[in-house]
């Protein structure tokens, strides 16, 4: 888990994973400077200097501001890997500010920098398919980099700092199922949280916190 902004801390999720005594590696980044929305040069090396040696394969990646945290994680892999990456955004345009990396620019980044990436299936955007497409899996090759951000999902089932899809968190769970029954994937990472510095209200957390803990209840049954 990177702790960015606080936001698993204020929801209770922190808390949770430590009143069930379940074993978790917390990277504490709050108050890292050139991290938010857009990761500096000098914060890509702290973060990656940051990261243990061995990463679990489902990390927890605060907000969408952080979804460039994915890029930074897959320089790890070390066997060719396809993207699947569930968000309501490609995250694949250029960076408003130049050549940076972003929360939005992410994909771009990973499909130029990472020459492990084979393939990228984008679920949610405008566009793109809203589930995994006939026949996809069974031509995928490598193994399968999962990146969930749940502004994919409606309001019903979680709060971001972003606009939103309409997926239920059934529906999510049921493509991470299946991705998860192939026996490739080799991580997953999720983020998409809210603080309260962004406007979050008692709801807000109590929502995401009760998803978050749907879906680490997932991880445990299906990604061990």
């Amino acid at each position: 888990m990177v702790s960015h902004s606080g936001a698993y801390r204020e929801q209770g999720f922190q808390q949770w994973l430590q009143d069930q005594q379940i074993p978790m590696c917390l990277i504490d980044a709050e108050g890292w400077e050139g991290t938010s929305c857009y990761c500096s040069p000098e914060a890509s090396k702290a973060i990656l200097d940051a990261l243990p040696q061995e990463l679990p394969k489902v990390r927890w990646i605060d907000s969408g501001d952080y979804h460039y945290m994915s890029y930074l994680l897959s320089l790890r892999e070390k066997e060719p890997f396809s993207l699947v990456l569930l968000d309501h955004h490609p995250d694949n345009q250029d960076p408003a500010f130049g050549p940076v990396l972003s929360c939005g620019s992410w994909v771009k980044w990973m499909r130029q920098e990472n020459p492990l990436l084979e393939d990228i299936l984008t679920i949610g955007p405008e566009g793109c398919p809203q589930d995994i497409p006939q026949g996809w899996l069974e031509n995928s090759r490598g193994g399968l980099y999962v990146s969930l951000d749940k502004d994919i999902m409606s309001p019903e089932w979680a709060r971001t700092g972003w606009s939103q899809g309409e997926h239920t968190l059934q529906k999510v769970l049921d493509i991470l199922r299946r991705l998860a029954m192939t026996g490739k994937v080799v991580a997953l990472d999720i983020c998409g949280e809210l603080t309260e510095s962004q406007g979050a209200k008692g709801e807000d957390l109590r929502i995401n916190k009760e998803t978050n803990i749907e879906l680490y209840k997932f991880t445990t049954t299906y990604l061990k």
